[in-house]
Formats: C-alpha cells, sequence, structure tokens
C-alpha cells in the first residue's frame, strides 16, 4: 500500500509537470509572430480571399511585416519585408530549402516529385545541378538562342501577315488598324520557343489545324498554375481534398498525365530517330543517360522537362501582357522606348538577343514591370526543416514559409511611389542595390532566370520595334489582377497595332 506521504509526492510531481507544460506552452504562444485571431479547426483560413498575397498585403498591413497564421493545423509564416525576406533565404535560407507537400501536388504528380517541389536533398540537387548545369547555363543559353530569333521572327510575321489580311483587303478599314489578343499570341509564341529548345517541335503556327486543341492546352496550363502555390484550401483541409468539390487536383492530374505522356512520346521519337533529330535539350539529356542511365533516366527527363515547360509559358506572356497593358496606358513610354531601339538597332533588322546591353530603356521597362507584377508574388512556399529564430521569434519546425515578394516590391520606404509604373526609376543604375526577387533568392533562386530575361527582353523588343500600339478604346487599360501562381490579368489585354512605317521593307520579307 502506497503511503500518504509518497502519494503526495507524486501529485505534486504530476501537478508540476502539467504546470510546467502550461508555462512552456503559454510561452511558446507569446514568442511566436502577431497573429489575427483564429477559428477552431479552420484556423485563418476564413480570410483565405483571393488573390492570396492582397489578403496577406491587409493582414501585414494590420499586424506587422511578420505574422503567424494557422491555415487549418498547418503554421503558416508570413514574410513582408526586406530584412526578414534577406534572413530567411540567406542566414536560415538552409533553414527554408524545403518544400511544403501539399496534398493537390502529390496526389496529380503521383507522388513523383520534380525540382520545383521536392525537399532538399540528395535528389533535388541532382536535378538542380542537371537543370542549371546542363539546360539553362550561360552556355547552353547561348546555344539556343538562333531558336528564340527564328520563333519571335515568326511571331512577327504572323501578327503582320494578320493585319495585312484584315486591313488591306478590306478597303472599308480607313484606320490601317487591327486588333490583338495579345496573351494568347505571346502564350503561343513562348511555347513554341521551349517546344522547340526542349525537342526541336513547334507547337503553333500555321500549319495547326487544331485550335480547339490548341485553346484547351493553353486553358490546361492556366489552370495548373492557378492551382499551384499556397491558393487551395482543399490542400489545408483533408476531407476538402478528398471529396475535391470543385476539381481542382482532378484538373492538375489530367494535366500532369497528359504533358508527361507527351513528353515520354518525344523522348522516345528522340530515341528511335536519334540520326535524324537535331540538337535538342532532350537529345542532350539522352546522350548523358547512355553514360550514367540512372542519373538521367526517362522520369527525371520528364520531370526536368516538365518544370521548364510550366515555369517558361505563362509567366513569360504574363509579364509581357503587363509590359504592353502599361505601355498602353503610359503612350510616351512607349515612344521613348521605340526611338530608343531605333537608334540603337536600326530599321534594317529585327532586334536580337546581342542588342540588349543597347537598349537600356528597354530593359528599365522590364525591371519595373517585374518589380510591380513578379512572376510568383508570393514565391513558391518554402517549409522549416527545423525550429528556428526569424525577427526575434521563434519559428517552429515544419511552418510554412510564405514571402510576398508583391507587398515587399511595393514597399514604399524602398521605392517613391511604389504603386506607379515608372522605368526612369531604374535609369543610369540609380535603382542599384534596391531589393528585388522576381524570381526567388537564395538556394531555390529560379535556374531559368537567364532564359527568360532574354526570352522576355526579346518579344517585348520585337513587338515595340515592329509596331505601333493604342489601346481599343479611350478608357485606360484594366490593370485588375487575376488569381494564380503567376499572377495574370484577369481581362486579357486586347490591342490595335498596324505595322511601324519604318518597318514594312522588314515585315513583308518575312
Amino acid at each position: 500500500m502506497i503511503s500518504l506521504y509518497l502519494l503526495s509526492i507524486l501529485l505534486s510531481t504530476a501537478l508540476l509537470i502539467v504546470f510546467v507544460k502550461f508555462v512552456l506552452s503559454y510561452t511558446h504562444k507569446r514568442i511566436l509572430p502577431p497573429s489575427p485571431p483564429a477559428l477552431p479547426f479552420i484556423g485563418h483560413l476564413y480570410l483565405f480571399k483571393k488573390p492570396l498575397h492582397h489578403t496577406l498585403v491587409r493582414i501585414s498591413q494590420r499586424y506587422g511585416p511578420i505574422t503567424f497564421l494557422r491555415f487549418s493545423s498547418r503554421p503558416v509564416l508570413v514574410i513582408s519585408s526586406q530584412l526578414l525576406a534577406e534572413e530567411c533565404f540567406t542566414t536560415h535560407d538552409l533553414c527554408f530549402a524545403n518544400r511544403p507537400q501539399l496534398l493537390s501536388v502529390k496526389r496529380s504528380d503521383g507522388n513523383i516529385v520534380g525540382m520545383g517541389n521536392a525537399n532538399y536533398g540528395p535528389y533535388w540537387r541532382s536535378l538542380r545541378k542537371i537543370a542549371a548545369v546542363e539546360l539553362l547555363s550561360p552556355q547552353q543559353i547561348d546555344a539556343s538562342s538562333d531558336v528564340r530569333a527564328r520563333e519571335v521572327e515568326d511571331m512577327a510575321r504572323l501578327i503582320f501577315k494578320s493585319w495585312n489580311k484584315t486591313c488591306c483587303i478590306r478597303s472599308n478599314r480607313s484606320d490601317g488598324m487591327n486588333k490583338l489578343e495579345l496573351k494568347t499570341r505571346i502564350f503561343e509564341q513562348s511555347l513554341n520557343v521551349l517546344m522547340t529548345m526542349i525537342a526541336g517541335k513547334r507547337f503553333y503556327g500555321d500549319k495547326i489545324d487544331d485550335m480547339e486543341e490548341t485553346k484547351q492546352f493553353r486553358e490546361a496550363v492556366g489552370e495548373h498554375m492557378a492551382s499551384s502555390g499556397a491558393s487551395n484550401i482543399e490542400d489545408f483541409v483533408p476531407v476538402l481534398g478528398l471529396l475535391d468539390l470543385n476539381g481542382v487536383i482532378k484538373k492538375r492530374v489530367h494535366l500532369v498525365k497528359q504533358m508527361l505522356e507527351m513528353i515520354q512520346k518525344l523522348i522516345d521519337e528522340h530515341r528511335t530517330n536519334r540520326a535524324e533529330i537535331k540538337k535538342t535539350m532532350i537529345s542532350h539529356l539522352l546522350e548523358l543517360q547512355r553514360k550514367d542511365p540512372e542519373a538521367y533516366s526517362d522520369q527525371i527527363i520528364r520531370r526536368i522537362s516538365l518544370n521548364i515547360f510550366l515555369a517558361g509559358t505563362d509567366t513569360t506572356a504574363n509579364t509581357i501582357e503587363w509590359a504592353m497593358a502599361h505601355l498602353l496606358n503610359n503612350p510616351q513610354v512607349l515612344k521613348k522606348a521605340a526611338a530608343e531601339i531605333d537608334k540603337s538597332v536600326g530599321n534594317e533588322r529585327l532586334i536580337n538577343e546581342s542588342d540588349m546591353d543597347q537598349v537600356p530603356y528597354l530593359g528599365c521597362i522590364i525591371r519595373e514591370v517585374l518589380r510591380l507584377y513578379p512572376g510568383a508574388p508570393l514565391l513558391l512556399p518554402h517549409e522549416s526543416r527545423e525550429d528556428v529564430t526569424i525577427g526575434g521569434y521563434k519559428i517552429p519546425h515544419g511552418t510554412m514559409l510564405l514571402v510576398n515578394v508583391y507587398h515587399i516590391h511595393r514597399d514604399p520606404d524602398i521605392w517613391e511611389e511604389p504603386e506607379k509604373f515608372m522605368p526612369e526609376r531604374f535609369d543610369n543604375g540609380k535603382a542599384e542595390g534596391k531589393f528585388m526577387i522576381p524570381f526567388g533568392m537564395g538556394r531555390r533562386r529560379c535556374p531559368g532566370e537567364g532564359l527568360a530575361m532574354r526570352e522576355v527582353g526579346l518579344i517585348l523588343g520585337t513587338l515595340i520595334q515592329c509596331f505601333d500600339w493604342e489601346r481599343t478604346t479611350n478608357d485606360l487599360v484594366d490593370l485588375t489582377e487575376g488569381s494564380s501562381l503567376a499572377l495574370p490579368k484577369v481581362v486579357p489585354l486586347e490591342a490595335m497595332y498596324r505595322p511601324r512605317e519604318a518597318m514594312m521593307k522588314i515585315l513583308s520579307g518575312l
């Protein structure tokens, strides 16, 4: 029989343990960053409104540049300042090198991770090395410059051809201008560039008969981007993910399956017709596969190709669409850019990638667009691998990190008139050293940055050099933002255009 004395000791010990746990729990809560009131079970999901980056801007404006949220049971750290972003991606870059394994990604990708959603480790480092060294290095990008030149030339030819057919044949058109929906045209061109680089084939052009298939494919990519990132409630409430009432996961499954099957067919064609196919990314990877089959398996080739394919189409098209929207709203900027190209490149040939250093104002326009509309306004989400201290607060391991680049890029403490489109802020190195991370930062910075900048510069420069552009009405272009990983416009951009008189000879000869 236990003595009364021993029983009192045991009871006191138990009470002490409960008290210590309570104190520690209370202390832990106190050292987390500020947070809005949370609801049982759903946490802060009741605040979830799209576009998510705008919701997080409003929360940060009230609670500060570092906030702690709970998306149901998942802890989420939201960063909205330069200093804190630098702390996450420099001092603690390794800690935040993982990706949250979201339900929509795991189910749609069949648990086969690619470079974008793989956790940090040997597998990710291997994929990253293949992409950064074998496919997207400056040397490899230089080697494929003729592909981009041909495709952008073909884009200019098709736009000119459409104008010629509409405005020169119809005598009732006195203004000589034609209407163009820019997003579709630029998306098609971006897709052709990547398809040609990856597989030596074109997806769009004069001989494409099934335009319905083209439309469906474009919409599928848009759906994939819209369901990526951290903007799906289904990812945080398991029962909703299982029910998939909105069909988000089903759409992703269909797209990923379709794309992987298509890429495998391209791999098989390369393998079968090895002697007939010109140098492409796939042919280069198959050469490496013969030397190291495990490191360059078909599965890895499919995954890397898919990552490049998806990351380089919608983002490029959106960036150029935003640029053209602002140029239409600011015709003096468009006129200045055209004059710069006329002076530096002339009218006897099309602008090319080697001209970019000679047209710095065009570069200012692109940087200003990326400041206002970074390709991923929240970056891809990261996840902490261990407990870490950020901004003096203790962040538990397994916390999803969302860096609101959109908010940071519009910080009035960094940028004068941050909401205004003003390329001149980058003139002559005036913005040198100012914080911008449109392609991310640290280990997981986008390896395709160099390719993206070249392609955006070439396409935008060609549109400005070859054509005069005007708004379809006297009203300013609607700049309402949509909800997607890649920050699209809600209303696709339409514009009136005609060939510039000085470029008629070149365009007629394409």
